[in-house]
């Protein structure tokens, strides 16, 4: 196994299940990405909840993001490592393309407010508590992405890579970019195959 000598094929760093699992239970902030109605990208930071595969948002209803994922809920969220609170929280990064779904419902408010209060404080019950008050508004509406993809860069396992510390077998596949699209631009550029 040779290190590589550029930083051109990553997607063969994906994490694995559990780390996707890990980062996004312990991560705090996330970007929740959304298309304006002129169709310019936007992205806004969050604090989120993952559950059951899900990732769950709150903002206030006359937000124009709240509009533009009514009108498109096709949204992405992109979350890193460096948001991770614990020590052994996977370093890297992870977007999910998704679908947005709105709820308003007393039940999922119930549930989700207390799951994000007790995410963002976790070691005061008491700011919890008062997070969960501020919260409960009739303004506010909770967004539930269902993931439909993946994009996952685990950049321990590239450092391991680079350094010539890592197993062929922990690589994943290339996929398609760095399979097919990275050959036709070298090519075009004149570059040999890699």
């Amino acid at each position: 196994m040779s290190a590589p000598n550029d930083h051109e094929v990553v997607s063969i760093y994906p994490y694995t299940p559990e780390q996707l699992d890990r980062l996004m239970t312990d991560a705090r902030e996330c970007v929740l990405m959304w298309a304006t109605k002129d169709n310019w990208p936007v992205g806004v930071y969050h604090s989120f909840v993952w559950r059951n595969g899900r990732i769950w948002i709150t903002f206030a209803a006359h937000r124009h993001r709240a509009n533009a994922i009514k009108r498109n809920p096709k949204v992405a969220v992109a979350v890193s490592g460096v948001a991770g609170v614990e020590p052994d929280c996977p370093m890297g990064s992870a977007t999910a393309k998704g679908i947005g779904i709105f709820h308003d419902d007393d039940e999922t408010k119930a549930w989700f407010y207390r799951a994000l209060a007790d995410k963002s404080y976790r070691d005061d019950p008491a700011k919890a508590d008062r997070f969960v008050e501020t919260l409960n508004s009739p303004m506010r509406t909770i967004l539930e992405v269902i993931p439909t993809q993946w994009i996952t860069f685990d950049s321990g396992k590239s450092a391991r890579h680079m350094a010539g510390q890592i197993n062929d077998t922990e690589l994943g596949p290339r996929l398609t970019s760095d399979a097919e699209r990275l050959a036709k631009f070298r090519q075009e550029r004149g570059l040999g195959e890699r």
